[in-house]
């Protein structure tokens, strides 16, 4: 047995027609789908709700709910903010820079470009506050993910056993750091 893909990713937004708008506008995706009940399939419990699907590209979907019953949405506090987030492949660094500045000549707060030495990214928030990356990949990406792949399974003891990042990769943000400092 093993996974195919990812069937689709959900999420819950707090206005359907604004968020099949933003992504739309925002990102270039389809809205593929609406499925709209006044309860919920699996659970048989009352509860209205308007599903949306998106096709973010490769038969990759992005779908959420509008639960206009139940309690505004809030986060996970105890997690911080750029933990929890999608990511979205785009084809190269040129595509990436059209996407930002696309995204801030619409009023979006971009940050980034964060070059992660396999990949380079962009950041921002959708209208439900819900985290957002665009990735491009690096040049060299093939050579730096043979790097990682070789060294993955001793950071993972390592972060086991200690719970203290390992060093193995650290080449990864070098030349970020190098710029900052």
């Amino acid at each position: 047995m093993k996974i195919e893909q990812i069937h689709h990713v959900a999420y819950r937004c707090k206005d359907a027609k604004e968020t099949v708008e933003w992504y739309t506008k925002m990102l270039n995706m389809d809205f593929v789908l609406a499925i709209a009940e006044d309860h919920v399939p699996s659970t048989h419990e009352p509860d209205p709700y308007m599903h949306l699907f998106l096709d973010a590209g490769n038969g990759n979907v992005l779908a959420f709910f509008e639960l206009p019953t139940k309690p505004e949405m809030g986060r996970d506090e105890n997690t911080p903010v750029w933990v929890q987030h999608i990511a979205f492949k785009v084809k190269d660094r040129d595509e990436l820079i059209e996407f930002k500045e696309h995204l801030e000549k619409n009023g979006v707060d971009v940050l980034g470009v964060t070059d992660h030495s396999i990949f380079h990214s962009i950041y921002f928030f959708d209208p439900n506050g819900h985290r957002v990356e665009l990735a491009c990949p690096d040049p060299e990406e093939e050579k730096l993910l043979k790097r990682l792949d070789e060294v993955k399974w001793d950071m993972l003891e390592e972060w086991s056993r200690t719970k203290k990042a390992p060093k193995h990769a650290d080449w990864l943000h070098q030349k970020e750091l190098a710029e900052v400092s």
